[in-house]
Parts: C-alpha cells; sequence; structure tokens
C-alpha cells in the first residue's frame, strides 16, 4: 500500500488523486488530508477516505456534527473509538504532511505551495507535484534541497509526466531538446483585438481540458506554458535555449523530447491527467484508468502553430522574468495570482492581466533570493504592488 498525504483535495487534482485511491483501493492508502476552502467537500472526503490527520485552512468545524474538541484540540469522531486529527487555519495544510505518508501529492493552488514542498523535503518524503509555483518561485530552493535529502520530485504536470516518461523515467537522462505542447486556451481563434471584451466565463470554457479557476485563465493568457519552460529547467537541468513551445491544439501530444540523433520521443493520450497522477506514485509501473484511448483510425491531424506574440503577451512577459532571475519570477507569479483573481471578479479586463505583469515587474527592485523568509517577503510586496497597479488602472489610487 502505498500512502498518500493530499495536500489540496478538494480541488480538480485532489478529487482525480481521491478517484484513482477508490479505483485502486488495494494499492493506495489516504493517510492525510488538506483542502482549503470547501468545507463540506472536505468532511465527505474524511467521511470516505478516514485518514487519521486532516487540515483545513477556511471553513467552520460547526457545519460537521461529527467534529468533536477534546483536550488535545479538533477531531472527526468515526465512532468506535476511531478519529480523525484535525487542524484548521491558513498553515494548517503542513500539519497534513505527516511522518506515515510514503509520498506527498502537493496539488495546492499558488504560493503556498512552496512552504509545503518545503517542509515535505525536510521530512524527507517523496514528492508528486501538481504546484507550478514550488519550482518557478522556489526552484533555487528546492532542488538543491531535494538532491541534497534524496528526495524524488515526480512531476504531475501533463507536459512534464510527458518528457519523464519519454525520458524512461529519469530526470537525469540525455536529451537535446524539450518540446513543450500548449492548447492555447479559451481564446486559441480569437484575434488580439478580440481579446479587449472577453469575459471570465469565456476564459473558463476550456475547449479540452478541465481545470481549477486559475490555471484555466493561465491557459489563455499562456503564463502557465511560461512556468512549464522554467519547470523544465529546474527538473530536467535545461538551458532557455533547449526548450521550445508550440500550440498543439488538439491535446493530444503532450510533450515531446529530442535527441540527439534527430530522434523526436513523444506521449500521446487523451487529455486527462489521471495517467500523469497515477504515474507520479507508481512509475515505473502503470496501473488502469478510466481514460478514454486513443482511436488513430479517426483521429485526425494533429496540428502544431507558433506562439504569437500578440495574441498572448503574458507568455513572453513571464519568460522575461525568468530571464531577470533572483525574485523577479517570485513577483511574476504573485501579480498574477492577484491579476487573475480580479479578472474572475470582473474587476478588470482579460487584457489588463498583461498590463498588471509587465508593470510589476518594471516596478520591482532586484533582491537575492536566499532563503524562503525572502520568499515570503517579495511575495507579499509584489502582491501589493499588483494591487496598486490595479487601482491605477481603474482609476482607483489613493497613491
Amino acid at each position: 500500500m502505498i500512502k498518500i498525504a493530499l495536500l489540496g483535495s478538494t480541488g480538480s487534482i485532489g478529487v482525480q488523486t481521491l478517484n484513482i485511491a477508490l479505483r485502486h483501493r488495494g494499492e493506495f492508502e489516504i493517510v492525510s488530508l488538506a483542502a482549503g476552502g470547501n468545507a463540506r467537500a472536505f468532511f465527505e472526503q474524511i467521511e470516505t477516505f478516514r485518514p487519521r490527520t486532516a487540515a483545513l485552512a477556511r471553513g467552520a468545524a460547526g457545519i460537521c456534527p461529527a467534529v468533536k474538541r477534546g483536550e488535545g484540540g479538533f477531531y472527526y469522531d468515526y465512532g468506535n473509538g476511531e478519529r480523525c486529527a484535525l487542524f484548521f487555519g491558513e498553515d494548517a495544510y503542513l500539519q497534513a504532511i505527516v511522518e506515515e505518508a510514503d509520498v506527498v501529492v502537493v496539488a495546492l493552488v499558488g504560493f503556498i505551495g512552496v512552504r509545503a514542498v518545503l517542509e515535505a523535503i525536510r521530512k524527507k518524503k517523496k514528492i508528486a507535484l501538481a504546484n507550478k509555483e514550488s519550482l518557478v518561485v522556489g526552484g533555487s530552493l528546492v532542488i538543491p534541497a531535494a538532491k541534497a535529502a534524496g528526495v524524488e520530485i515526480a512531476p504531475i504536470d501533463s507536459e512534464h509526466s510527458a518528457i519523464w516518461q519519454a525520458l524512461g523515467f529519469d530526470r537525469g537522462a540525455e536529451y537535446e531538446k524539450i518540446i513543450l505542447t500548449a492548447s492555447g486556451g479559451a481564446f486559441r481563434d480569437k484575434s488580439a483585438a478580440e481579446l479587449e471584451n472577453v469575459t471570465a466565463a469565456e476564459a473558463l470554457r476550456h475547449p479540452n481540458w478541465n481545470m481549477g479557476g486559475r490555471i484555466t485563465v493561465d491557459c489563455a493568457t499562456m503564463v502557465n506554458k511560461a512556468f512549464e519552460v522554467m519547470e523544465a529547467m529546474w527538473l530536467y537541468g535545461a538551458k532557455a535555449e533547449q526548450v521550445e513551445v508550440v500550440v498543439h491544439p488538439q491535446s493530444v501530444i503532450h510533450s515531446m523530447v529530442e535527441m540527439k540523433d534527430g530522434a523526436v520521443l513523444a506521449q500521446l493520450g487523451a487529455p486527462s491527467m489521471e495517467v500523469p497522477i497515477q504515474l507520479a506514485l507508481t512509475a515505473p509501473r502503470r496501473l488502469d484508468t478510466a481514460c478514454r484511448k486513443l482511436d488513430f483510425q479517426t483521429l485526425g491531424a494533429l496540428t502544431f502553430q507558433p506562439v504569437e506574440r500578440e495574441k498572448y503577451p503574458c507568455f513572453y512577459i513571464a519568460l522575461e522574468s525568468m530571464k531577470m532571475g533572483d525574485n523577479y519570477p517570485c513577483a511574476l507569479n504573485a501579480a498574477d495570482e492577484v491579476a487573475v483573481g480580479e479578472f474572475l471578479g470582473g474587476n478588470i479586463r482579460f487584457t489588463d492581466i498583461a498590463r498588471v505583469l509587465e508593470k510589476t515587474l518594471e516596478r520591482t527592485a532586484r533582491v537575492a533570493v536566499d532563503g524562503e523568509e525572502t520568499l515570503v517577503r517579495e511575495d507579499k510586496k509584489a502582491r501589493a504592488l499588483a494591487k496598486e497597479i490595479i487601482s491605477e488602472l481603474n482609476g482607483t489610487s489613493t497613491a
């Protein structure tokens, strides 16, 4: 039995991880859960999977009658003397990185994933990584720490799983070039001019994938693909010039690796996260999934296009933060989290996201990243700066 600590249990990756655990009950045991604010789904998961530890960032314990309070704090009462220790608060997810876990699935969204990954490394736990920010923001801390501790990082991103598979599950294998594929997001068929008036509801209608809110918008801006370039550099020791990105509307080829002799290895499959999630837990062993199989007789053409700068300015702005280095990727990520949230809330236009990212980088002072505390401080500063820039765009700034 592979014992799993699942951080981000009520999100898209978390729910699919739990579905895998249900399908293969003899393979996996959920020993701990951590979730954000969906308390009802969280308590339903506790009842179904019966972990021994669970943590909730936001939500009331009182909505569930099975939640009790004892001398040692809150617990979920399973009856017959069995219970689950409960923790509440924004940092409670760290309590779910338990000693009995064999692998920590980091499916948290946003900057908090950095701290979770570093804590899992300190506890020498294998990490199944779905949190982009861990490497985009904290790669210079995470990768050296993982190597020093002998901790395995198994990628869950479909693109990085595809590369991992093409390299025979060996992140240190030789290659010439990595080719990341991108769907192009919800607006890939719109012109740059049309993007001025698109809505959040439209941005969330991804043509191929079913994902959470922020990542779906990041697909539309292609910020997520710039992040994946950064991830590839950390995960596979790639130089920037060794990573190419192409728009592949069909989302059948999840990414490719070019070898020294010109051979290109591609991983193909239906658009589903179940395969990369499951492989992060079991590789090189493969188990059955609920994914549909490809039918090559009816598949049709597979096409590829360049990433248009006019349509996807955020992609190039994010890549610029990578070239700038130091705290700039951290600032870019923080500004993106703020801007996407404001766009989803109807407070800025889709095209304003690029303006917020660009202006945040322009106003950010260079700081060397020498530890976790520096990242926390720079993240906070960039968020405040992004909010001020948004106020300026809306004509409500008090500066």
